[in-house]
């Protein structure tokens, strides 16, 4: 981390190369990034830095709603010398409200990974949870299915109609939410000449 340098501009002035801005918490300063001809510029209140395309040495993509926007993705980036870099497609506006900046976080992206493949990074992209996250999730998942499923069955055997249509209305809640969160972060890796749709809005 360094500090706060000159090359940067504020949030609200033009910038002569691609950039994407987003607010991670609602109080705190916004995260802005800049696709400069040496590398990746970041800045992050009284911080800064710039990361050579061909120094990053891992990305990773993954799906991550939260309460308030649950068509949420974020993208991780580690290099040497930085703090481990995170990009949202979504900004905080007021205390209950994030606005989607989707068009904007796609372009930034892929931008992004055009100039690590011209530099010639041999960056580990990744996609989705980390493998052992996501396979417990799995377990997890699958037997809270289970569970809610033997306690339907058990309603209609003991008659008790409406509390099987409400168990039933959760199952079908929990598997829509949690399995799309499962599907999407599936882990792999991916070639950075080609991003999964999976991991972008």
């Amino acid at each position: 981390m360094t500090e706060q340098g000159d090359h940067h501009g504020h949030a609200d002035e033009p910038s002569a190369w691609p950039h994407y801005v987003y607010k991670a918490t609602l109080a705190g300063a916004p995260w802005e990034f800049e696709l400069r001809p040496d590398g990746l510029s970041w800045r992050y209140a009284r911080y800064s830095g710039v990361v050579p395309y061909e120094e990053i040495r891992r990305v990773r993509l993954s799906y991550r709603p939260v309460t308030s926007q649950t068509h949420r993705f974020l993208a991780e980036i580690w290099a040497p010398g930085a703090p481990k870099l995170p990009i949202a497609s979504s900004s905080w506006r007021s205390v209950t409200t994030q606005d989607r900046q989707d068009a904007d976080y796609n372009g930034f992206i892929a931008g992004l990974h055009r100039r690590m493949a011209a530099a010639g990074s041999r960056a580990q992209c990744q996609v989705g949870m980390h493998p052992f996250i996501y396979w417990v999730g799995v377990v997890v998942f699958g037997a809270i299915g289970l569970g809610l499923v033997a306690l339907i069955a058990h309603a209609l055997q003991i008659g008790a109609l409406s509390g099987a249509l409400l168990v039933a209305v959760f199952l079908a809640a929990f598997v829509w939410q949690i399995g799309t969160l499962m599907k999407r972060n599936r882990p792999g890796t991916y070639d950075p000449n080609d991003i999964p749709l999976s991991a972008l809005p």
